[in-house]
């Protein structure tokens, strides 16, 4: 999901097999959600002991294959031809997707941020994770994600410094109220705020959940009813399967 700068650079230095990337599912097209796509395909296309041959679908909202024709004008023709079939696929709003590999479906809603911006909901086999992508407050948002065991939402400014097309910790609180996941992950922190202060901020305003922190190398594992959430150096985050309990520190 979004493919921003540093996505292959982070995906190699966790030793996560980014060559076998079937799917890219992107929210807009704002440079901190696809600055690493045009690097992604010219990696695809030059990057490989082997030539690549499996098809990659591209999946976004509306105006997809009018910013992949602007890359390829920028950067060359590898953008649109890398070498293997590259299927791209618009999804409008408020419709639904699939099932894709392991039965996974997708659906879209519309956010408060630019023209075309999507949240998603993606599920399978009865377990559901959010990502709000970019948004502005909108409390039709907390339904749309009802249901999903986890939310990854932004979170982009201090309460008080807020926007229309964005969230700030009490903006979040009031959409997770909503939506009430298993498990809240914050990401997308700009300065002042810092990330790993908004779990607290989100307390402060009232949300009583799990929330953590978004990091890179975390691991999030759905499972029967349970969720389980590792973060780097830390002893896992366990919410117990049937049971609503939950061990470990939910304050990072």
């Amino acid at each position: 999901m979004d493919c921003g700068p540093g996505t292959i650079r982070t995906l190699s230095r966790l030793g996560l097999p980014w060559q076998a990337l079937t799917h890219i599912l992107l929210s807009h097209f704002h440079t901190d959600h696809v600055a690493d796509l045009a690097p992604l395909l010219f990696a695809f296309r030059h990057g490989l002991d082997r030539p690549r041959r499996d098809p990659l679908r591209l999946m976004g909202p509306q105006g997809l294959r009018e910013h992949l024709r602007w890359l390829s004008g920028a950067h060359g023709s590898y953008v649109t031809d890398p070498g293997f079939p590259l299927v791209v696929e618009e999804l409008p709003p408020e419709q639904s997707w699939g099932p894709l590999p392991g039965e996974v479906m997708v659906e879209t809603r519309p956010t408060l941020h630019t023209e075309n911006s999507l949240a998603f909901r993606i599920g399978a086999e009865g377990l559901l994770l959010g990502y709000t992508g970019d948004t502005g407050p909108d409390e039709g948002l907390g339904g749309f994600f009802r249901g999903c065991r986890v939310l990854v939402a932004e979170c982009s400014f201090p309460d008080g410094e807020g926007m229309d097309t964005h969230l700030t910790p009490a903006d979040l609180a009031n959409l997770a109220a909503g939506a009430n996941p298993a498990v809240l992950i914050t990401t997308h922190a700009y300065p002042p705020l810092v990330p790993e202060d908004v779990p607290q901020l989100l307390a402060k305003a009232g949300y009583g959940g799990p929330v953590f922190a978004a990091l890179d190398g975390m691991l999030v594992t759905l499972e029967g009813s349970g969720v389980v959430v590792e973060m780097p150096g830390q002893e896992p985050w366990i919410l117990g399967r049937g049971s609503g309990s939950a061990t470990g520190d939910t304050s990072q």
